[in-house]
């Protein structure tokens, strides 16, 4: 879909304040992708790792909500 020209040059207002917050504080940007890193970023495992960690596993029952009597 195209926009006419009228609407070419329009702007939100959330755009607009995230442009204005990062143009006040410049290292946003910076502590965002640091951030990132904390939560995603990991390293590889090793391969004893990856074994202890599938060997520690509990299996799950089918259904969880029911109480085995």
């Amino acid at each position: 879909m195209k926009f006419s020209k009228q609407h070419s040059m329009y702007e939100s207002e959330h755009t607009r304040f995230i442009a204005e917050l990062k143009a006040k504080n410049p290292a946003i940007e910076q502590g965002q992708q640091e951030g990132r890193s904390l939560l995603w970023d990991k390293a590889p495992l090793t391969l004893d790792e990856l074994d202890r960690r599938n060997a520690s596993r509990v299996k799950q029952q089918a259904y969880v909500y029911q109480n085995k009597l």
